[in-house]
């Protein structure tokens, strides 16, 4: 059924999409002309309404590309549901703002409203509709799995949360040869390929791709910097060019303009609640506002970053570093308000007005974080050829289990991906995590204990299977 359909995948999801946004620039319009347009000194007739329900599509179009609501069958049923609900609030938002520019004054938002609990309705029956039809047309693909001598349970149970778009019927270790490996991809719909030697890797990928075998791949360290490289027709063999630099002087000029604005507009709008949760603390227990820590940010300089103090005064009196536990004692009332609603997060606002930090960037980190990840992971270091961020894409696209040596994977993606683009979409997506609890924060020490575990078990499964083969 899938190898039959698959041509067809991307023209079924187009149409999906298309019905539900062609469903609501008709709701839309409908709104438009009953209740603003007749405000307006000269009415639009109906081409100009017409014009005005495009605009409204291509603004949805905008904030689904943002918030990845076009991806039907990639996202589960909630969470497709959720993209587009905040798609449409956005969106309306956006709209809003439109009519009183036509209109010239605040008109009621009571229609809108109205247009928009009509639309989260159609967009729940929606997504659990295309959903089950997708998933119908679309079975989870059968696929193998090949993996070498690090631990794959992480992976495997990363697999098995998606069951509706993977079923995993086989595994096979890299030892038992690459012709038996050949042999049993034959059987399947797709090869997920885990931690496996460059070499075996290439012959594996270029089998696939003569054969139309998709395959799944966990990217290394090189495959991200080389995915960035600029194509070079400087002769007639190609060329890939990484250079490996960082950001460019015009982009960092860019970003630093960006950072100066909205860090300004935040401490701005935001002020009210900086002073009543100032307030709040004080009142607590009397203690200091702010709390302090030594961070570091691009090229290794350390800086002190602020953040609205969470915890009781002296929670780390003896000096070391304690992460905090979910129902950590030391976490008082009013911190457990602010660290849900990422209040005591905003006073990095300063930070990044000073130019230690930037609105998007990896999440610095503690001095003994980044001795520590060096130690164990040296590419850890190339996560400072740029600034510290307040959000970042391992914050988006991570979740909270998301190992530390995937998370510098992600900062890696952001930094040799770069663009303005890339920073303002990655801004709006953090809207969309700060109400999920398994969107990632930084590294942490938790993070540590688990990496040297898993290099740990690593190095005694080779261990092993050396003494086994000797």
């Amino acid at each position: 059924m899938i190898k039959n359909n698959e041509k067809y995948k991307r023209l079924i999801r187009i149409l999906m999409v298309m019905t539900l946004i062609a469903a609501e620039m008709a709701i839309y319009y409908v709104v438009w002309r009953r209740n603003y347009n007749r405000r307006m000194e000269v009415p639009y007739d109906v081409k100009g309404n017409y014009m005005i329900a495009a605009v409204y599509g291509i603004v949805i179009m905008l904030f689904a590309h943002i918030y990845g609501a076009l991806r039907i069958g990639y996202l589960r049923r909630g969470n497709l549901a959720y993209s587009q609900i905040l798609t449409i609030l956005c969106s309306n938002v956006m709209m809003y703002l439109q009519i009183t520019l036509l209109v010239k004054h605040f008109y009621t938002i009571v229609p809108l409203l109205a247009m928009t609990g009509i639309e989260i309705v159609l967009i729940l029956l929606w997504s659990v509709g295309v959903t089950y039809i997708y998933r119908k047309i679309y079975p989870p693909r059968r696929v193998c799995l090949v993996y070498g001598d690090r631990p794959i349970s992480s992976m495997m149970t990363k697999l098995h949360t998606r069951t509706d778009r993977f079923e995993v019927c086989e595994m096979i270790h890299i030892s038992e040869g690459l012709e038996k490996i050949l042999q049993l991809v034959k059987q399947y719909e797709g090869l997920v390929i885990c931690d496996v030697p460059s070499s075996m890797r290439n012959k594996l990928l270029k089998y696939c791709y003569g054969e139309s075998i998709r395959t799944y791949t966990v990217p290394k360290i090189s495959d991200i910097i080389v995915r960035s490289a600029e194509n070079l027709h400087m002769f007639d063999t190609p060329l890939l060019l990484s250079r490996n630099t960082g950001l460019h002087v015009e982009q960092s000029i860019a970003k630093r303009l960006m950072d100066i604005i909205c860090s300004i507009v935040a401490l701005s709008v935001f002020s009210p609640i900086i002073l009543c949760t100032a307030l709040a603390i004080k009142a607590y227990d009397r203690g200091p506002v702010l709390f302090y820590q030594k961070r570091c940010t691009k090229d290794g300089r350390v800086f002190t970053i602020y953040k609205f103090r969470s915890m009781i005064v002296d929670a780390e009196k003896d000096g070391h570093p304690i992460p905090a536990t979910e129902r950590d004692p030391r976490i008082t009332p009013v911190g457990r308000i602010i660290r849900a609603t990422r209040i005591d997060e905003l006073p990095q606002f300063i930070n990044i007005l000073k130019g230690d930090m930037s609105l998007v960037g990896p999440r610095p980190e503690r001095i003994e974080h980044v001795e520590k990840y060096t130690a164990a992971i040296p590419e850890f270091k190339y996560r400072l050829k740029v600034k510290g961020g307040l959000t970042g894409y391992a914050q988006v696209y991570g979740k909270y289990n998301t190992t530390a040596y995937d998370k510098l994977k992600l900062d890696l993606m952001y930094i040799e991906n770069y663009s303005f683009l890339l920073d303002i979409e990655i801004l709006f997506k953090t809207l969309k995590i700060l109400l999920l609890k398994e969107s990632t924060e930084g590294f942490d020490d938790t993070d540590s204990q688990a990496m040297l575990q898993t290099d740990f078990r690593a190095g005694q499964e080779q261990k092993e299977k050396a003494e086994n083969n000797f």
